[in-house]
């Protein structure tokens, strides 16, 4: 591979000693004539990007002869592009004309922070999603912006994935998908296997760090993931896009598009099939989706019909693998097999398979089989230059199930008489079962956006409506049971209302500085009931009114240079298996937080930097445990006083235009002030039952390392050539809120290579080829785990477990659109 690779870029190295010009001019209004400071001039290949000074002028440094499309943009004035064949010096001058029509972004508008926004934010473009869209999980496409760690229960970025943002995991980051709530409404996770290769179908993505911006759905409590779905093309396409690599992964993807149809209609389609067997044995998944989207676009009026979903099928591999198992110590597996009560079978299984890739399940349909559809109507319309009003229908509709086989049950724990065969009462056998969830979600989401001289703001918010049934059935016993037929195990259901309003307004006080305000009210209705798995009997309620006030100031320094600050209150409330998880029978409690953020922000021509300090306060804060329940989701439980506190600087280098340099690194601190374990002694002869308390202060957050760093070096030799090194590193993480150095995931530093060729040829718009080696250097890592612990038989048993990640893999990419 190694060969390759350097073959790769040696035949591509004599490109890069072509003749260099420079492109200089300035740009304006065509109304005004004035100058238009903070316009972005971006070539169409090379890397040539820069931002126009106080004065609208531009430079463009280091430009090799050849054709170029020079794209200029502005805020509120129409994209203009000029075709320019380089092969001297060049002198411009671009007249921008204002645009008051309505594009796809005004869908967004109201979720999303502009650039003087005195919060903390990414943006990744289209461009940026498509060089990493390998057809791995969203998450993986996304893993190289600040302070974001990504895991992979299958180790390859396929089927269940998941993300952290500054320590916090998925059911306290706010996702959108065009403004419209994506959170699963009980857990607040976010399960992106349900919606398998929507980077592909993504304009741009917005990520918002803290508590961000009001937006619609769960609060924010690390932070927002905002998603815009394609825009429309002007003109007609089709793509088909194949991927094949290591662990017999195989992507398929089709798309088409009308392009404008009388300057009026757009329609666009995708349907995309991911298969992989994953690292993990027996990890598979069979993914399928979908997007497809019909829109009327007017001068002042834009309804845009969307809809997207998938069906994925995936083998569990959610357990881990024992930390005995990953030293391949013989007595500590037999002493994890003992203590997790595995028979024969599976004790052989943990014997004999590979450490690193060990999975506890071996039943054939031990699978998660789910499907989800998600149905979005938009309509904007622009009432004046300085009014905009956007209302947005939704409804996703989703059903599937986990089957399992589960050896020896009793069946007094499925609310079941034991059976009686002749003279032999039966009390237990093995059985296969699943666990349903059927739900739907829908609801309205608007805002009215306003611009007028200095002042611009949204008042916008949502009601959004949930139902959720969770069930149980048997499929197969050992013996016949008692049982009537399509008898249920367990039912409970779920019912829960979400509405909020907000108004977020900026007002430019002077030239140089702008205030923020942000206002939301937000009333949330829970409520559960029924029989749970394990045959209790619970009831939860839960009525919340959170007030979430935020402002900040924006400060000007000069030209591409920003200083800004901003203060922000979110809460939010416990999730469904807080009430159901909680430690001694407790009520959790909604947490509080308290978000400072102060940077700085420069661009200039060649570069750009950000700077951000953030203190994050949590008053009962619901943190893990170290437990799992019995489908893998975190126990949680309240602190009292918990904190994150940490530095983020972010940035960019054009070297040249050849060479790009972008990194990041995040420093912080992440403790809790007092934290209380509790463990169960069952006393000498596992006859008892009482709970030992350990009390700890200053402790780390579970999952929160104190370093993550992430950088990407690209050499571009020509528009057709590119070849990316992208490193990432994530500090030491505790697995439970002890501290304790024998319960964590050490630190890990890995390295990918991404090499791309896009030949130009006649009939097509773009052909490319493309070639993802992950892990490099085939570094042994581990990126997730949980721990649990218990005293019994006179001693302390710990058992840690692990999701070791795929050492070096590849992924091979053909791209073609015509």
């Amino acid at each position: 591979m190694s060969k390759l690779i350097f073959t790769a870029l040696c035949c591509t190295a004599y490109l890069s000693g072509w003749a260099q010009f420079t492109i200089q001019g300035n740009v304006k209004s065509s109304t005004t004539n004035l100058p238009l400071a903070g316009a972005t001039i971006q070539s169409d290949w090379g890397n040539h990007f820069t931002i126009t000074d106080e004065q609208g002028a531009f430079l463009l440094e280091n430009v090799k002869s050849g054709n170029y499309v020079i794209v200029v943009r502005y805020l509120g004035f129409a994209e203009k592009r000029e075709r320019l064949t380089v092969n001297e010096n060049k002198s411009l001058t671009i007249e921008l004309e204002e645009d008051t029509r309505l594009t796809d972004e005004v869908i967004v508008y109201a979720t999303r922070v502009a650039e003087k926004s005195p919060t903390t934010f990414s943006n990744i473009n289209k461009s940026e999603l498509k060089k990493q869209n390998f057809g791995q999980d969203l998450p993986f496409v996304l893993n190289y912006t600040p302070s974001l760690v990504t895991t992979s229960d299958a180790g390859a970025g396929i089927g269940y994935t998941g993300l952290r943002i500054r320590g916090s995991d998925a059911t306290r980051i706010n996702v959108t998908i065009n403004g419209i709530p994506y959170n699963d409404s009980e857990s607040q996770g976010v399960f992106w296997v349900n919606i398998p290769d929507i980077a592909t179908s993504t304009q741009s993505v917005q990520v918002q760090r803290g508590v961000g911006s009001s937006t619609n759905g769960a609060g924010a409590f690390g932070a927002s993931i905002n998603l815009q779905t394609n825009s429309k093309n002007d003109e007609p396409y089709a793509e088909f896009i194949n991927s094949m690599g290591s662990f017999n992964t195989r992507r398929h993807t089709v798309g088409f598009g009308t392009g404008m149809l009388n300057d009026k209609f757009s329609f666009d389609a995708r349907a995309s099939f991911i298969q992989s067997d994953g690292f993990i044995d027996r990890a598979s998944s069979d993914l399928r989706s979908y997007y497809a989207s019909g829109g009327y676009y007017g001068d002042k009026t834009i309804i845009k019909a969307i809809a997207f979903g998938g069906k994925e099928i995936t083998y569990q591999s959610w357990f881990g693998v024992p930390e005995s198992k990953l030293k391949n110590d013989v007595t500590g597996m037999m002493l994890t097999a003992a203590t997790e009560g595995w028979n024969a079978q599976q004790t052989d299984n943990l014997l004999n398979a590979n450490s690193r890739t060990f999975n506890i399940y071996d039943y054939k349909d031990q699978v998660d089989n789910y499907s989800q559809d998600n149905f979005q109507l938009h309509a904007s319309h622009q009432f004046s230059s300085d009014l905009t009003a956007n209302v947005a229908l939704h409804y996703t509709p989703g059903r599937g199930y986990y089957e399992e086989f589960k050896y020896d049950q009793a069946f007094a724990k499925y609310g079941l008489s034991d059976v009686v065969i002749g003279t032999e009462t039966v009390s237990s056998s093995d059985l296969i079962r699943r666990r349903w969830l059927d739900n739907d979600f829908y609801g309205v989401t608007y805002s009215l956006n306003m611009e007028k001289d200095r002042y611009n703001g949204v008042l916008g918010g949502a009601w959004n409506s949930y139902q959720g049934d969770h069930f149980g059935e048997i499929l197969w016993a050992g013996v016949a049971l008692a049982a009537p037929k399509d008898y249920r195990f367990y039912f409970n259901n779920g019912n829960k209302k979400d509405f909020n309003i907000y108004w977020k307004s900026n007002y430019q006080i002077t030239d140089k500085l702008q205030g923020y305000v942000d206002l939301q009210y937000r009333k949330i209705d829970y409520a559960a009931e029924g029989v749970d798995d394990d045959q209790t009997n619970f009831v939860v309620s839960g009525d919340y009114n959170f007030f979430n006030p935020k402002v900040g100031l924006t400060y000007e320094v000069a030209s591409g240079r920003q200083l800004y600050a901003s203060y922000a209150i979110g809460q939010r409330e416990p999730v469904r298996n807080d009430f159901i998880n909680a430690p001694g029978g407790s009520t959790p409690k909604p947490e509080v937080l308290k978000n400072v953020e102060a940077g700085w922000r420069m661009k200039k021509n060649n570069y750009a930097l950000t700077f951000n300090y953030y203190f994050m306060d949590y008053l009962d804060q619901l943190v893990v445990t170290g437990e799992l329940n019995d489908v893998g989701a975190s126990i949680r439980t309240n602190v009292d006083q918990s904190y994150r506190s940490g530095i983020e600087l972010d940035g960019i280098l054009r070297i040249n235009s050849s060479l790009t340099w972008g990194a990041n690194i995040t420093l912080s601190k992440n403790k809790i002030k007092n934290f209380t374990e509790v463990l169960y002694d069952y006393g000498i002869n596992y006859d008892e039952y009482n709970e030992i308390q350990n009390r700890y202060e200053d402790v780390d957050i579970a999952f929160s390392p104190s370093v993550i760093a992430g950088s990407s070096l690209s050499y571009a030799p020509s528009k057709n050539v590119e070849a990316a090194l992208l490193s990432k590193y994530v500090g030491d993480q505790f697995l439970d809120n002890t501290s304790n150095e024998s319960r964590k995931l050490d630190a890990y530093f890995v390295n990918d290579i991404r090499l791309s060729f896009h030949p130009s040829f006649r009939g097509f718009k773009d052909f490319g080829i493309s070639l993802l080696v992950n892990n490099l250097f085939d570094v042994a890592y581990e990126s997730n785990g949980y721990t649990y612990g218990f005293v019994g038989g006179g001693e302390t048993v710990r058992q840690n477990y692990y999701y070791p990640q795929a050492g070096r893999n590849y992924l091979l990419m053909l791209s073609m659109k015509f």
